[in-house]
C-alpha cells in the first residue's frame, strides 16, 4: 500500500488576485512539489497566507514561507507549534524564502524579520549574490535556488523602429521614475518606443505614468495585464527594461532570458546575481542617461544587442525547471527527514 503523502503549507503574502512574483513562485512551487520525480516523492501542498488555517494545519511537516518580514506572524506561529523558545534555536521544519524588501532593507532593521530569520532551519535566496547579503552566522543554513520558466521562442519583431518593455507594478521599489525620465530623453523623432506593464499600487506613480504617455509618444502605460498576455509581448519586445532599485531575483528578468529576449537592468545586487557581473547591458540605478545610452546601442548597433542575447542565452539554463524542482525538492525533502 502506497505510502500517504507529507503535508506541506506554502505561505505567501499574495495569492492569484495579486499576480506578482510572490503568488508565481508559491503556485510553481506547489506544482512542482506536489508531482514526485524520479527519486524524490511528492507532497500535499497548500498554498496559504496564514499559518495556522485550520484543521489541516495539524498535519503539517513542513512550512516554506515566502517573506521573512510579511509571513512573520506564520514563522512565529510554526516556530511556537514546534517548541521554539526565547533563543530563537532553528524550527524544524521551516524554510524562509527571502525576498529583496527582506534582504536589502528588512532583515537589517526590522526586528519581525531578523527574528525568522533565526527560526528558519533553511534559508533561501533566489540569486547567487543573496547569499553575501545574510549575516554570516546564518550564511551556512542558506541555499540558492533561481527560479524557473519553460523557454519560448522569441516571437517576430518590428524591423520599424525598437521596443522596449516594461513590466512592474507601479511601486517605488521597482524606481518606475527611471522609465519615465527616460522616456522623456528620447526625442519624438527616435524610433525606440517603451510599453509599461504593472498595475498603479501607488496613486502617485500612476500619475506620473499618465503624464509620461501624455507627454512622450513613444512611451505607453499600459496597465495591469494577464500573465500570458505579458509573457507574450516579452516575446515581441527587442528588450525587457528592469529599472528596479531593490529585487531579491526578478521572475520577469528570468522570463526575458528563456525567452530570447535581452534585459536592460539596472546594476543591482538582485539583477547582478541573475544577470552574471560581466554582462553588458547594466545601468547604474536611477540613471535615465545610461539607460538611453543603452537602448539607443540596441537600436543601432546590431552587434551590442547580439551580445546580450548571447550573454542572456549562456545564463538561460539558470532558470530551466528541472534544475528548480530537484533544487526545491530537495530542499523540502531534508526539512521533512525523520518528521
Amino acid at each position: 500500500m502506497a505510502s500517504l503523502k507529507k503535508q506541506l503549507v506554502i505561505v505567501s503574502p499574495a495569492l492569484a488576485d495579486a499576480n506578482n512574483g510572490n503568488w508565481q513562485t508559491a503556485r510553481r512551487w506547489q506544482k512542482f512539489l506536489q508531482t514526485p520525480g524520479a527519486s524524490q516523492p511528492g507532497f500535499a501542498t497548500r498554498i496559504v497566507t496564514q499559518w495556522p488555517d485550520g484543521p489541516a494545519a495539524a498535519q503539517d511537516s513542513a512550512m516554506v514561507a515566502l517573506h521573512a518580514r510579511r509571513s512573520a506572524a506564520s514563522i512565529l506561529a510554526w516556530a511556537q507549534s514546534r517548541g521554539a523558545d526565547a533563543a530563537l534555536q532553528p524550527a524544524p521544519g521551516l524554510a524562509v524564502v527571502l525576498t529583496g524588501t527582506d534582504l536589502y532593507r528588512d532583515i537589517r532593521t526590522d526586528p519581525q524579520a531578523q527574528r525568522s530569520l533565526q527560526w528558519a532551519q533553511r534559508l533561501v535566496v533566489l540569486q547567487d549574490l543573496g547569499l553575501a547579503a545574510l549575516p554570516a552566522a546564518l550564511q551556512p543554513r542558506a541555499q540558492v535556488i533561481f527560479q524557473s520558466t519553460p523557454a519560448r521562442q522569441s516571437l517576430p519583431k518590428s524591423t520599424r523602429l525598437l521596443r522596449a518593455v516594461m513590466v512592474g507594478h507601479l511601486r517605488e521599489e521597482k524606481s518606475p521614475h527611471t522609465l519615465f525620465a527616460a522616456a522623456r530623453l528620447l526625442s519624438t523623432q527616435e524610433a525606440i518606443h517603451i510599453d509599461h506593464i504593472g498595475a498603479p499600487l501607488d496613486a502617485a506613480l500612476a500619475v506620473q505614468a499618465q503624464a509620461t504617455a501624455a507627454a512622450c509618444p513613444g512611451y505607453r502605460w499600459l496597465g495591469a495585464m494577464p500573465h500570458e498576455t505579458t509573457r507574450r509581448r516579452i516575446q515581441r519586445a527587442h528588450v525587457l527594461v528592469h529599472t528596479s532599485r531593490m529585487e531579491g531575483g526578478a521572475h520577469v528578468v528570468m522570463e526575458a532570458v528563456r525567452s530570447g529576449t535581452p534585459v536592460l537592468a539596472s546594476r543591482i545586487d538582485g539583477n547582478v546575481g541573475m544577470l552574471g557581473a560581466d554582462y553588458a547591458g547594466y545601468f547604474d540605478w536611477d540613471n535615465a542617461v545610461q539607460l538611453v545610452d543603452l537602448l539607443r546601442r540596441c537600436h543601432h548597433e546590431p552587434a551590442f544587442l547580439a551580445q546580450l542575447q548571447a550573454q542572456c542565452a549562456a545564463r538561460a539554463p539558470l532558470f530551466a525547471p528541472e534544475t528548480e524542482r530537484l533544487a526545491l525538492q530537495q530542499l523540502v525533502t531534508g526539512l521533512t527527514a525523520a518528521r
